[in-house]
């Protein structure tokens, strides 16, 4: 398993980006450790286990266990860490044919994912197929613009959780793609699609009034489009307000360091996305005493 040759490194002054010792709790300012890592995956597709060695593009990559391994790896050398998935955890290899999403997420259960959102394709099997299949995930689904309340999806996932590590409060929330025209009908029933922008704000704004020193949106809107009335993760964060980072899904978009976007009050929103098959883990490291986040996209080889 080896990281790619690059590491970025950003500071940020007092108007750049938007977590302040002021708004951090003593708690976490007084250990020794006062760095977060966010690990996060995207699009990994029921990719079970690595690519084969005579793959043209990506040989011997990707593999839940080589993930697992890292993951791991990670957690015994840091005190404060997430684990998050933008969705699309079903559909690409027979282990979703003949399992129907169960060992997926039995899987990431295992590898202690602290929460994911839903893609597309996470709807291929139907509600009651999701239904099912989300009986082996011990991590929530984050769901802030798709209202289920019409479905047998009716309270089984939250718009958003907030975490504490050490001191530290964060808060999570998911904003999904609008699936009429991308996914059959009959696969979604009654959900109500809500606009992304408009929801984003609402969730953000709750979640800085009940005290989060920091915000992420998992999203699966998709990195950049063309067509610039199509709201993606660029848009998303160009027109909102109050969210620090956003990790997104559905391009399977590579990118080798996250993306800077200042938001409608001119304040920085880190975007980043780690292709799709799960050949790559995110990692976005915070130092708050420092003032700056680093970020690696590591192969898992």
């Amino acid at each position: 398993m080896n990281r790619r040759n690059f590491v970025k490194k950003i500071a940020f002054g007092s108007t750049g980006f938007l977590i302040s010792n002021t708004l951090i709790s003593s708690s976490f300012l007084n250990q020794k450790n006062k760095k977060l890592i966010i690990l996060h995956t995207n699009d990994t597709h029921s990719n079970i286990e690595s690519f084969p060695s005579n793959h043209p593009k990506f040989p011997g990559m990707g593999g839940v266990a080589k993930r697992f391994s890292l993951i791991q790896k990670i957690r015994n050398e840091n005190e404060h860490v997430l684990l998050l998935d933008a969705g699309d955890i079903f559909q690409g290899t027979p282990y979703f044919n003949t399992f129907n999403g169960e060992l997926e997420l039995k899987l990431m259960s295992k590898m202690g994912y602290d929460a994911a959102t839903m893609g597309n394709h996470d709807f291929d099997i139907g509600l009651d197929g999701f239904l099912n299949a989300k009986k082996h995930a011990n991590f929530p689904f984050l769901c802030s613009n798709y209202d289920f309340s019409k479905t047998i999806l009716k309270d089984e996932t939250l718009p958003y959780k907030i975490f504490k590590k050490g001191g530290l409060k964060i808060g999570v929330f998911g904003i999904g793609i609008e699936l009429n025209g991308l996914v059959p009908a009959d696969k979604f029933g009654a959900t109500i699609h809500k606009e992304p922008i408009d929801t984003a704000n609402i969730i953000a704004k709750e979640l800085k009034d009940f005290g989060c020193d920091l915000i992420i949106c998992l999203s699966h809107l998709g990195y950049n489009y063309e067509d610039k009335t199509r709201v993606s993760d660029l848009i998303l964060a160009q027109k909102t307000n109050n969210i620090h980072l956003i990790l997104g899904g559905h391009t399977h978009t590579f990118l080798d360091k996250p993306t800077i976007i200042k938001n409608s009050n001119n304040q920085s929103v880190i975007v980043n996305q780690v292709g799709w098959a799960g050949i790559n883990l995110g990692k976005i490291e915070i130092d708050i005493e420092k003032g700056f986040f680093s970020s690696d996209s590591i192969d898992i080889i």
